[in-house]
């Protein structure tokens, strides 16, 4: 799902305050993952709108807990996120699924997906729903398994055969997709909507590179 907005930041901090522990704003950025400096702004912010409570402990360190007026504020976040969540996961099932019967009108019988995490785990369910067969999943961050019953491998040299890409990287799909192309030029390769890539930049780098490479 999407993850990394504003949002998210400030339902992560909320939900860290909840435990209403003694800790420090280094303990929340690495309990968040987020900067110290991004951590001391939600700071300021919750305690502003009056959605938390600062008492000094021991050690001039502090306890932070939530009020009311914050648990609401945590709910309000956590239904948005869902509602946004479930929004998101339908909009890509669909297009996925769209693009699984598309290639199987066009003959692909052997698709592979290029990229790993949770737009893969949607792609297979799509995929599952249009009976079309996933021979693997490429991701050479995650360690070799399976997902879905699908193998999970490092890279495209790793299959026997296979006639159809399908891009399912969040992190840098147009440069994927360029890559891709680039790379298998006679393999059809499929991407949904939503991570607007722009096919026609990629049919352009392309064809200079190979005119670049004849000459």
């Amino acid at each position: 799902m999407p993850k990394g907005t504003k949002s998210d930041a400030e339902l992560d901090f909320l939900t860290a305050i909840e435990h209403g522990s003694v800790v420090t704003q280094v303990a929340l950025k690495q309990h968040i993952g987020v900067s110290v400096g991004l951590i001391n702004a939600l700071m300021k912010r919750a305690v502003n709108k009056g959605y938390v409570k600062v008492c000094q402990a021991p050690y001039r360190r502090y306890a932070y807990y939530l009020t009311p007026q914050g648990f609401r504020e945590k709910s309000r976040l956590v239904a948005r996120y869902l509602e946004t969540s479930l929004s998101f996961f339908r909009e890509a099932r669909g297009q996925y699924g769209e693009i699984f019967e598309r290639a199987q009108k066009m003959g692909v019988k052997r698709p592979v997906l290029f990229g790993g995490g949770e737009l893969a785990e949607i792609a297979l369910l799509a995929a599952s729903g249009a009976e079309e067969t996933v021979v693997a999943v490429v991701d050479a961050q995650k360690a070799p398994g399976r997902s879905h019953g699908v193998p999970v491998i490092a890279g495209l040299d790793e299959i026997a055969s296979f006639d159809g890409l399908v891009v399912t990287d969040a992190s840098s799909p147009q440069r994927i997709y360029e890559r891709l192309r680039e790379s298998f030029p006679d393999v059809p390769i499929f991407a949904p909507a939503l991570l607007r890539i722009v096919s026609d930049r990629a049919d352009l780098i392309a064809a200079t590179r190979r005119a670049e490479g004849g000459s």
